[in-house]
């Protein structure tokens, strides 16, 4: 058994289920110290016990190390709780791809690389690259020329994984007045852009309307991104308040997918604005907004969701192929 496999495979079952993120990091860290250690070196330090003697490698990953190396289960892979989570139903069997997600370039907890070769491991075709636009520096957001130098990485990542393809894209931020944080030019170079409010959510209907009818009739934009930014649980934050018709309806006439955010902690939009699209005729894209590899496999919620409004594989960007989704 590949220790370092071992190890990023726990890091998915805990980053799926929601725990803390230190813990998955501890997990995929200590593979990323296996991934530079020689075979010999390795079956050295099992045999002398010395792994924990390595930074980044601490009892409980020294134990997976071990386990693994001697072909066994590992003990701490037992004590992981079965997985809550709903099968998706035939929408996920469907759905081809995913049109938001994060790599460690912003606010997300892996490599772009890592994150494509999990996607490719549930079933996907593709998927988009979606970091973050300048504004947003809480999630460390992507400059102009980092965004260029991330274009680069994209192509090495194509390189490697094809078929699988790697669309690159971004989340760009809907600001005050309605324009898109970065310069047409580039957002032109990109294959795919999805648009949404982070900042004064709180903003009155009569100047979020607005602000979100010009992101919507922008034509780089091809997603709006949880379209009320409401935060549910623990963390709670309320809708932000704007005239839902006229934005899904903007969407339809745009061709613009309505986000279906699959976040646990967002599901956003709520059902009954989610209802309202549908009548309105739009289309949907179901995306895991997935910021480590584990969050990828909460497409699930998504799932379960559009399937409880009535929305068939016809009306979701993801059941399509990346050129059709380009085209």
């Amino acid at each position: 058994m590949d220790p370092a496999r071992a190890l990023r495979d726990i890091a998915f079952q805990l980053e799926r289920a929601g725990e803390p993120t230190y813990r998955v990091r501890a997990f995929r860290q200590a593979a990323a110290v296996v991934d530079r250690l020689s075979e010999d070196e390795l079956a050295s330090r099992v045999s002398a016990k010395s792994l924990q003697a390595l930074k980044g490698i601490g009892k409980a990953t020294a134990g997976v190390i071990e386990d693994a190396w001697h072909d066994r289960t590992p003990a701490y892979a037992t004590k992981l709780p079965a997985s809550t989570l709903p099968d998706g139903g035939a929408l996920r069997t469907a759905l081809r791809g995913d049109c938001h997600t994060h790599s460690d370039w912003s606010d997300g907890g892996s490599p772009i690389a890592e994150m494509a070769e999990t996607a490719r491991e549930l079933g996907h075709e593709w998927i988009v690259l979606t970091d973050h636009s300048p504004r947003l520096t809480v999630a460390r957001g992507l400059s102009a020329e980092r965004l260029r130098a991330q274009m680069d990485e994209v192509a090495r990542v194509n390189e490697q994984l094809a078929p699988f393809r790697l669309l690159h894209g971004i989340e760009v931020d809907i600001l005050d007045d309605g324009a898109l944080d970065q310069t047409e030019k580039l957002l032109d170079r990109l294959d795919f852009v999805v648009a949404s409010v982070h900042s004064k959510l709180r903003m009155p209907a009569r100047e979020m309307t607005p602000r979100m009818l010009a992101a919507v009739e922008n034509p780089h934009v091809r997603v709006l991104g949880h379209c009320t930014g409401r935060l549910v649980g623990g963390r709670g934050r309320p809708e932000s308040q704007f005239n839902s018709e006229k934005v899904f309806t903007a969407c339809r006439e745009n061709g613009v997918a309505v986000e279906i955010n699959s976040r646990p902690d967002r599901l956003d939009p709520p059902m009954r604005l989610l209802r309202q699209a549908v009548e309105l005729g739009c289309e949907f894209a179901i995306d895991s907004d997935a910021h480590a590899p584990g969050q990828l496999d909460w497409q699930v919620y998504g799932c379960e969701r559009a399937e409880k409004a009535g929305i068939g594989p016809d009306r979701i960007v993801n059941t399509r192929t990346a050129d059709q989704l380009l085209r």
